[in-house]
C-alpha cells in the first residue's frame, strides 16, 4: 500500500484495496461499539464506549489524550469522556470528529449488531458510530502507508451530541480545547452522499398556559387554558407566517419547501379529563433559523409574541430548552474543494452541497474562524430508525475519501 503517485500521493486504487481487505475488521469494531448502548438521554455507558475506543486507538499506535467534563457528572456517576488522537506532528490541524452517543433505541435489539451480507443493523450503526470507524480506518491506511503530512490529523471523539454538545464540543470550545491550529474539520454525519455546509440554528420552546379547574356543568366558574392556548398558537401563527416567507442562498435539498421554519405543537397537551375545564396545557415550539438570520433577534420576536399574550392578560409562562447558532462555510473554500475532489475521486460523482435543517457540530468549529463539513457514510432517512444501519462498503469510500482529503490539505 505505500506505492505513491505524483511524489507524495498515495495511489487510490491501493488505498481502496487496502481498506477492502479491512472489511472484516471494520465491522467487527463496529459491532462492538453498536453493542454499548450509549443512549442519550439519558447518557449511559460513556465510559464503557470511551474505554473501548482508547483502547483500540492506542492499540493501533495513535497518541490519545482522555478529556473528562467530572463537573458534569450524570445520574449514574459517570463524566463525560472526550478522546483526542493524532497521527502526524505539527501545528497545523485537520480535525476528524464524531460523536458516539446515540438516541434511545426503540428496542434492546438494536443493541445486538446483526449482519446481513454488506450491511451492518444496530442503534448508532448509521449515527454514527459507523462514521467513527471510517474516519479511523482512513487514519490507518495513511499510517500503513508511511502517508508523510505536513501537519496532523486529529481525531476527536465525544458525546452529548445528541442533546446539544454539553460535556462534549460545547464543554470542549469552553475549555480552549476544541480547533487547535484547526486548517479544517470533517464531520462523519450520515449525509445519503451529499455534503452539509452549513446548518440551521434553532430555538425550541415549552409554553405553558394557565386556568382554573371546573366541573363541566359549572365551566363559567372555571378559566379554560385550552381557549387561551388556541390564542397564543393563533397569535404565534402570524409570526410562522412571515417567518416561512423568507428563503436562504443555501440549497437546502429538492425534499424541502425551502426558507425558515417555525413548527408549532411538535410537542403538545394538558388537561386532565374529558368533562373537566383544563387548568392548564402547553405546547412546544421549534423555530430553525437560516445562516442569513440573526439569533438574538428572532429569539426576541419569539419572546415578544409570547410577552404580548401575557401583557393582554393570558396567564402563561415559558421556558427555552434548546437555542443554538446557525452555521455555514462556502464551497469554495480549500476544504470543500478537498472534500468535492475526493468524493468524485471515489464516487465517480462530485456531491451536492446542502444545508442540514438540524443541529450540526461544525458549528462549534466555525465559530472559532475553522471550515468545517459534514459527510459520513450513512443514510439520513434511517438514522434514528427501527432498522438503522450502514453499508459497509460506504464505510470503505468514506474511509478513502477522508484519507484523500487529508493527503490534499497536509501535503508535504
Amino acid at each position: 500500500m505505500a506505492k505513491r503517485v505524483q511524489g507524495d500521493a498515495v495511489s487510490i486504487d491501493q488505498l481502496l484495496d487496502w481498506l477492502r481487505q479491512r472489511e472484516e475488521e471494520m465491522a467487527a469494531l463496529l459491532a462492538e461499539l453498536v453493542e454499548i448502548p450509549t443512549e442519550n438521554p439519558p447518557a449511559r455507558n460513556y465510559r464503557a464506549c470511551a474505554d473501548l475506543l482508547e483502547k483500540r486507538l492506542r492499540q493501533c499506535g495513535l497518541e490519545c489524550e482522555r478529556l473528562e467534563a467530572s463537573e458534569l457528572k450524570n445520574s449514574t456517576g459517570e463524566s463525560p469522556v472526550c478522546l483526542v488522537a493524532n497521527y502526524g506532528r505539527g501545528e497545523r490541524a485537520l480535525y476528524f470528529h464524531g460523536h458516539y452517543d446515540v438516541v434511545p433505541a426503540q428496542s434492546r435489539a438494536q443493541f445486538q449488531p446483526s449482519r446481513r451480507d454488506h450491511f451492518l443493523f444496530g442503534r448508532g450503526s448509521c449515527d454514527m458510530k459507523g462514521g467513527i470507524v471510517a474516519m479511523l480506518y482512513a487514519i490507518l491506511a495513511l499510517k500503513d502507508g508511511g502517508a508523510e503530512l505536513d501537519g496532523r490529523i486529529a481525531l476527536t471523539l465525544v458525546p452529548n451530541e445528541e442533546t446539544g454538545g454539553e460535556g462534549g464540543s460545547a464543554w470542549l470550545a469552553a475549555q480552549g480545547r476544541l480547533g487547535r491550529g484547526g486548517i479544517g474539520m470533517l464531520l462523519a454525519e450520515p449525509t445519503s452522499g451529499v455534503v452539509w455546509n452549513a446548518n440551521q440554528g434553532a430555538i425550541s420552546l415549552r409554553v405553558r398556559v394557565l386556568g382554573k379547574s371546573a366541573h363541566v356543568g359549572l365551566q363559567h366558574q372555571g378559566e379554560n387554558a385550552f381557549e387561551r392556548m388556541v390564542e397564543v398558537v393563533r397569535r404565534m401563527q402570524r409570526l410562522k407566517q412571515e417567518v416561512e416567507q423568507r428563503p436562504t442562498k443555501f440549497n437546502d435539498g429538492a425534499d424541502r419547501a425551502g426558507g425558515s421554519i417555525l413548527m408549532l405543537g411538535g410537542q403538545s397537551g394538558g388537561g386532565t379529563n374529558f368533562n373537566v375545564v383544563p387548568e392548564e396545557c402547553w405546547f412546544t415550539i421549534d423555530r430553525r433559523i437560516n445562516p442569513e438570520e440573526d439569533l438574538g433577534e428572532e429569539k426576541r420576536k419569539l419572546i415578544a409574541v409570547l410577552q404580548s399574550c401575557k401583557n393582554d392578560g393570558i396567564p402563561l409562562e415559558w421556558e427555552i430548552f434548546q437555542e443554538a447558532q446557525s452555521s455555514s462555510c462556502r464551497e469554495d473554500e480549500p476544504l470543500g474543494q478537498a472534500l468535492a475532489r475526493s468524493v468524485r475521486t471515489v464516487t465517480g460523482e462530485a456531491p451536492e452541497f446542502e444545508m442540514c435543517p438540524g443541529l450540526l457540530e461544525i458549528r462549534y468549529y466555525t465559530a472559532l474562524g475553522v471550515p468545517a463539513y459534514a459527510y459520513g457514510p450513512g443514510r439520513l432517512e434511517v438514522a434514528h430508525g427501527p432498522d438503522e444501519f450502514v453499508d459497509l462498503r460506504k464505510m470503505i469510500d468514506g474511509a478513502a475519501i477522508y484519507a484523500l482529503v487529508a493527503l490534499d490539505m497536509l501535503r508535504r
